[in-house]
């Protein structure tokens, strides 16, 4: 077996060990002086240098990597229950790769909530699994739980590290100043086995590794940690709001996790200014800060009256535009650091207008099932954007998606991102063998399949990927889209199943009317902060093709039924965060979904393959909808939503 193909020498450190080593069930690891993953380079954040040394050694020995990735997770994880039902003692690669089945979440499910349910840990892995993260998808309308152990805290830290050498490269001076990030918890649940069930960055902010980081002169936040940890939204975005503002000549990038939410932080400011400006003038934090740990620490940023600073602030908010006012209230700032990327892309055209021209930067790809890649080009425009898979952080695979022949698909996009959302194959349980991450093709798209240290195994994601480049020999991704995701507007992801499951709820109200609905489809307006979903519904009479007379509480009841309808990460954006607006019904005359179909034939559908398309992105196909609406009805209540 090969040595460890890392260059300790190169980056002059010791790997740090794992706190937990696999037992020596075979000869695999034996003789190898840096075990991978189990120890991960170690190096000061602050030596960009290294770290720069650290990703070109990664991506140039990508397939070495890999290989040691598989063999350290059979070797510690082939005597838990889930894999020796595969592997029968056996722990060679091959085996794993002919026995074990590529899955998805539904088959891996009973085994996550038995562990929700106070089962063992070593039923899918041997390290102990601390906290369940949940996941922005959803299963019977409750967000996915993904498992998640103390070492894989470590994996997320070094992967966070090594995105500030990839920015020192293209951006100079970031240690002369601060970032304007805009981070928040969200709400969290107890199992019955007593493990926390949490989103991904929730567990990570919680966590030492984020509260206890050593100092990275890179990488000083204006948010004290006490207000990103705040569990009250609303307070927590005007506290780190507050100091940013009172910090702004020492602010050299803003940003958030999601464009999104970046985006609602502005809409926030645009509400909230005037108040911000008087806590400046005063040196005096609202009373309804009652959250004493964010009290304490903006009380210290504000420090004393500032009049000159909020009159200032005060000028530039009160103009008539607020086009540019990123750059105008943080003049130093160099980019705007933000998710632009999937479903986020709808948002850059806003980002824009605030933006007064600063670059977009989206710095890495990762989810609740494993940190991903790095974009190795951080300046390049949004629909430019690659990530390169990192190797050390899982065992990756590769379902090859095939592209439907559907013409119409280049001009009506189904899931309102990309066009390529309509060119995947269609078989979930198909036969295909994977491909690994070496042998992958430039411009083939595939869906990413992985197998983590965590308990994951031959897993698929979800997300369709499309091949780019190459850094070294480490292959580069588009991200396309996800599978089955037809709207999103924050971190929600509404498949076309979920939406006809909602929209036949809400069809039985107008039904009993005597009224019919003949065609729906719809899209994620984010034309508004936040955005919100529309459906476009073509309805007649029973027994004649007359449009009826339409009951404004009815057709708000159809709103708020298709909300209340839809899975529990939409009803936890609609009424706790606050980041989706009330759903939108807008009717449409009649001969309006032919006037679609017409559309789509006019760019090369087939007549006898069209089908209507139940979300679309095309602004000349929203144009004929919209122009033929007679009608808008929005849910003027918030579905019901509770931690689960």
């Amino acid at each position: 077996m090969r040595a460890c193909p890392i260059s300790c020498t190169a980056v002059k450190q010791q790997f740090s060990t794992c706190s937990r080593k696999p037992k020596d069930v075979n000869q695999m690891t034996r003789g190898n002086p840096c075990q991978l993953p189990g120890m991960l380079p170690n190096y000061d954040p602050n030596d960009s240098e290294a770290g720069m040394k650290i990703l070109e050694d990664l991506t140039e020995n990508v397939e070495q990597i890999q290989q040691r990735v598989l063999e350290e997770i059979i070797t510690r994880n082939a005597r838990t229950d889930y894999l020796k039902g595969f592997l029968d003692g056996q722990f060679d690669k091959q085996v794993f790769k002919k026995t074990v089945p590529v899955v998805n979440y539904e088959d891996i499910k009973p085994y996550i909530e038995r562990i929700a349910n106070g089962d063992s840990s070593n039923i899918i892995s041997a390290e102990p699994i601390i906290e369940l993260l949940t996941s922005s998808g959803t299963s019977g309308g409750q967000p996915k739980m993904m498992p998640s152990t103390a070492e894989d805290l470590h994996r997320k830290t070094f992967f966070y590290n090594l995105l500030v050498p990839v920015m020192n490269k293209y951006v100079d001076g970031l240690d002369e100043g601060k970032a304007m990030y805009l981070l928040f918890v969200k709400p969290e649940t107890k199992t019955p086995s007593g493990l926390m069930a949490r989103p991904v960055l929730t567990s990570y902010y919680k966590s030492n590794n984020f509260k206890n980081r050593p100092f990275n002169r890179f990488n000083v936040y204006t948010s004290p940690d006490e207000t990103i940890l705040c569990s009250d939204s609303k307070q927590s975005m005007y506290c780190q709001l507050l100091c940013g503002l009172v910090q702004r000549q020492e602010v050299l990038r803003v940003g958030a996790v999601f464009a999104s939410a970046f985006l609602r932080a502005i809409k926030f400011l645009e509400h909230n200014w005037k108040e911000l400006c008087s806590n400046i003038r005063t040196g005096h934090v609202s009373d309804w800060i009652t959250d004493p740990g964010c009290r304490k620490v903006v009380s210290l940023v504000l420090n004393k009256p500032k009049p000159e600073l909020a009159d200032l602030i005060e000028h530039e908010c009160n103009s008539k535009s607020w086009e540019g006012i990123i750059k105008k209230l943080w003049p130093r700032t160099k980019y705007i650091e933000v998710i632009v990327t999937g479903s986020m892309a709808q948002y850059v055209s806003t980002l824009e207008y605030y933006s007064g021209g600063l670059p977009l930067v989206s710095t890495m790809y990762a989810s609740s099932e494993c940190y991903f890649g790095i974009n190795f080009k951080p300046l390049s425009k949004p629909w430019d954007v690659s990530y390169t898979l990192i190797p050390n952080m899982a065992y990756f695979e590769f379902l090859p998606v095939k592209k439907k022949n559907e013409d119409g698909a280049k001009y009506v996009q189904c899931n309102g991102v990309c066009k390529e959302n309509c060119m995947e194959k269609e078989t979930e349980k198909e036969d295909v063998e994977t491909v690994e991450l070496v042998d992958v093709k430039l411009g083939q798209y595939y869906e990413l399949v992985v197998t983590t240290f965590t308990g994951l195994y031959r897993y698929r994601v979800g997300d369709i990927l499309m091949v780019t480049g190459f850094h070294n020999k480490a292959p580069q991704f588009r991200f396309v889209h996800r599978r089955n995701v037809v709207l999103s507007v924050d971190t929600d992801k509404t498949s076309e199943e979920d939406l006809l499951k909602a929209v036949t709820k809400a069809k039985v109200i107008v039904e009993s009317l005597g009224i019919l609905l003949i065609e729906y489809t719809s899209y994620a307006d984010t034309s508004s902060i936040p955005g919100h979903y529309v459906l476009f519904w073509e309805i007649t009479s029973k027994g004649n093709n007359h449009l009826p007379v339409l009951d404004h509480k009815i057709m708000e009841q159809c709103c708020s039924t298709v909300e209340e309808s839809l899975d529990s990460v939409y009803r936890r954006c609609r009424r706790k965060d606050n980041s989706i607006g009330p759903l939108e019904i807008r009717v449409v005359q009649h001969g309006t979904f032919d006037a679609l179909m017409d559309f789509c034939v006019s760019q090369g559908s087939s007549v006898n393959q069209y089908k209507t398309p139940r979300c679309i992105k095309s602004g000349e196909a929203i144009n004929i909808l919209d122009s033929r609406v007679v009608a808008r009805f929005f849910s003027q209540k918030a579905p019901f939503w509770e931690p689960v």
